[in-house]
């Protein structure tokens, strides 16, 4: 596989030409819209008309309007025999694409063979007036139909308003535009921007602690009880009790992820699985009657009775006895219920919001416009791209409008966001809709991740950021994706204070989840925010909101292991590197510098009061030299740090198999044999480190007797020595012996060392 140029896919600055910048001189639009580009558009709205003349046989007439600029048209819905229709509906025209002098407002009559003309009405551009936000929206009027020839009606007039005005206007995102024209007016809705909330989710803590006065089937023989819980799609069970009586005790948790509104009850099932799971009761509590907590105060707990249901004559009763299971449940606010990975989270507060603290300040991203997007799939026999971006920070998504088959779209939409932490990560994702081709799928074309904390705070950062995705077939840029990004402070003080704060909810630490329950867990919500934000409308679908949140990046893959490795190899190298300057100052490599050393320690030992000032001053200085060298752009995806550009076919093909595999028994027999030859190396390293430990364990354990007993005689006489002579004494022996010159030093290993490597490890005892 060929390598791809760094280049291809480093991070670009650029100017746009926007007001936030600071170069830009043109009119400014308003202080919320100042990271995009002004975009000029042609509103009109058609909001009604009335006394229209009848033109069907039955006195009556279907009407709609037709709205025409040079070669676009747009058309409202019709009405079925009326004559005083209400429409309400806005267009919008591209001025970039405008080669009119004059629009052309016609109503006419829809017919099954022809439409008939019933009027119209015709604007000149240049008398429409300009409009800017904040001004309040122009008012529609009233104005009479004229014929084909430009003679007024006797009857007919219809409300309307025509203006200039930019994106920020508030009719912009439910307007028909001009780029649509080909879209109908039922899949208008499809392709519109929008603003999605994930909804509000809660930890559902469930004590189950005993039941009483169960009755089995069978009463002569121990019972085996368990309680399996049930919430939505989420299903788990306790142990199984150790009192084999009706009275079995557990005090055992169960958490499930539950999202208001709630809708589906929890239910609880008591079973005696030493009776092919006999059901024993049943019990369903619906979770808007359930205690709320946000800290670690203990919930009241409660009795509940079990039903049990028999059948008889094919008819279910319910047959109602002294059963009863004692709870306690609560929805634990305290938390915040993870739906993405910590490493890159958005939000971090606890689901209750009495306990939120105040924001630190706002995120604003302008989402300008791509270019050189690859083509996602094929329209009458053509290649074509119908793109749009997702940005998701906190629970606010934004959507913006789909543009319609074009491989460098504009867009020019700005959001804004509060933000309560800097230690925060957006996601900016581009998509291909796939409603447009008739697919139910929105196809992936690449993601961005900016973590605020890399952001100067007030200042515009406007770069171009590659797309990069990977394929079966090796890495690719699939274009690239123009951001404006500013982060405003609020409070200076309150941001730095975040700092010494933990990054979880106080309750993450005080009743921890274990790291399985966390996992489950998150895979819970992202399962339940995806299928909430899928109902929207437009739908945020299921495959868009699973590639924002990461899901499925904790599976097995060649590619991440080797990223992962190379990773702590590069943070490892500056130790090495350090060892490395060490050994080569003790062996006299650079005679000077380690003449220095030498009068550096001498001063040091003598004077160990100036050790931690002279350490943190050479930090102090090194920090205020690499100052020159800090990163002046926000970070981007790497494909050199995620391995993506030396990862070959097979690797790749293995990493895009489904779970469980479908490949064939060769070809996992093949990857299940590379995987043991990786995982054997894991597993000596992994053994090498223990048995270093365990050796450190053994020098007081007499497991060697001898070698303990030289030890403890070793660490007596050491005692002795450094208790009758001066520390400063000691250690100015130790850093002469350490940098003794070559020629006093031997190639043999040293006396401590080959006396820890001869000390016993488990190693011994390994099956």
């Amino acid at each position: 596989m060929q390598r791809p140029s760094p280049e291809e896919f480093a991070l670009k600055e650029t100017a746009p030409k926007i007001a936030g910048s600071g170069n830009y001189a043109g009119d400014k639009l308003t202080s919320t819209y100042d990271l995009v580009e002004q975009m000029q558009y042609l509103y009109i709205r058609v909001v009604k008309a009335k006394e229209l003349p009848p033109k069907d046989v039955t006195g009556s007439c279907d009407p709609y309007v037709e709205v025409k600029l040079g070669n676009y048209k747009g058309i409202t819905k019709h009405f079925e025999k009326k004559s005083n229709p209400e429409w309400d509906h806005v267009f919008a025209f591209s001025q970039d694409r405008i080669q009119a002098s004059f629009v052309e407002i016609i109503i006419k009559d829809k017919d099954v063979v022809k439409d008939d003309f019933i009027g119209r009405i015709l604007f000149e551009l240049i008398d429409v007036p300009k409009r800017v936000p904040p001004d309040s929206p122009l008012a529609p009027q009233w104005y009479k139909l004229e014929d084909k020839k430009g003679e007024k009606l006797k009857h007919g007039e219809i409300m309307l308003a025509v203006w200039k005005g930019t994106q920020a206007d508030e009719c912009f995102p439910e307007a028909w535009h001009s780029d649509a024209a080909t879209i109908g007016r039922e899949g208008v809705s499809k392709i519109r921007g929008k603003v999605y909330l994930s909804p509000k989710l809660w930890y559902v803590r469930v004590n189950i602690i005993e039941c009483q006065d169960l009755i089995p089937s069978d009463r002569n023989k121990p019972i085996e009880v368990c309680v399996k819980a049930v919430l939505g799609n989420q299903a788990t069970r306790t142990r199984i009790s150790s009192v084999k009586t009706a009275n079995p005790i557990w005090n055992e948790d169960l958490v499930f992820v539950a999202a208001e509104p709630f809708e589906e009850a929890l239910m609880l099932t008591v079973q005696d699985q030493g009776n092919k799971d006999e059901v024993l009761g049943k019990c369903m509590l619906p979770l808007y009657s359930v205690h709320r907590r946000w800290d670690n105060k203990a919930v009241q707990s409660q009795w509940h009775n079990l039903e049990k249901h028999l059948v008889v004559n094919g008819e279910k009763k319910d047959v109602k006895f002294a059963s009863r299971i004692h709870l306690r449940v609560c929805l634990d606010g305290g938390f915040h219920v993870l739906d993405e990975s910590t490493n890159y989270s958005s939000d971090l507060r606890p689901t209750a919001k009495q306990i939120w603290k105040s924001s630190i300040g706002i995120l604003e991203l302008g989402i300008i416009s791509a270019k050189g997007l690859s083509p996602m799939k094929t329209r009458d026999g053509r290649a074509t791209t119908d793109a749009y971006c997702v940005a998701k920070y906190g629970r606010k998504w934004v959507r913006t409008r789909t543009i319609i088959d074009n491989f460098s779209p504009n867009w020019n939409e700005q959001y804004t966001w509060e933000v309560f932490d800097p230690c925060t990560v957006i996601t900016i994702g581009a998509f291909d809709n796939g409603y447009l081709h008739g697919s139910n799928k929105d196809l992936r074309i690449g993601k961005v991740r900016i973590r605020l904390s890399t952001l100067e705070t007030e200042r515009v950062y406007t770069h171009s950021y590659p797309l990069i995705a990977l394929h079966p077939s090796g890495v690719k840029k699939m274009g690239e994706v123009q951001l404006a990004v500013r982060f405003s402070c609020t409070s200076y003080l309150n941001m730095l204070h975040k700092y010494s704060q933990p990054i979880l909810p106080k309750m993450h630490y005080v009743h921890p989840l274990s790291m399985s329950q966390t996992d489950m867990l998150r895979h819970q919500a992202t399962h339940i925010v995806s299928s909430r934000l899928a109902r929207a409308e437009p739908p945020l679908k299921k495959e868009v909101v699973e590639f924002m949140l990461d899901v499925g990046s904790h599976l097995w893959s060649v590619r991440r292991s080797k990223a992962n490795f190379f990773r702590i190899m590069n943070v490892a190298s500056g130790f090495v590197g350090l060892i490395k300057w060490f050994d080569s100052i003790c062996h006299w490599k650079n005679p000077l510098t380690t003449i220095l050393i030498h009068v550096l320690f001498v001063i040091l030992i003598l004077c160990p009061e100036l050790i931690l000032p002279t350490v943190f001053l050479y930090l102090f200085v090194l920090g205020i030299w690499r100052y020159r060298w800090k990163p002046r752009h926000p970070p981007h995806m790497d494909i050199r740090l995620s391995h993506a550009d030396a990862v070959t076919y097979d690797e790749l093909d293995e990493e895009f198999d489904s779970f469980p595999t479908t490949k064939g028994s060769d070809v996992v027999r093949m990857r299940y044999d590379r995987l043991r030859s990786i995982g054997g190396r894991i597993q000596n390293v992994a053994g090498d480190l223990a048995t270093q430990g365990e050796r450190f364990h053994s020098l007081l354990s007499w497991r060697d007797p001898r070698a303990s007993a030289l030890f403890v005689t070793f660490c007596l006489i050491a005692a002795i020595v450094l208790y009758v002579t001066p520390f400063q004494v000691v250690a100015l022996l130790s850093v002469f012996f350490m940098l003794r010159h070559p020629r006093f030093r031997t190639k043999l290993p040293s006396i401590p060392a080959n006396f820890f490597r001869r000390l016993p490890s488990g190693a011994d005892r390994m099956l």
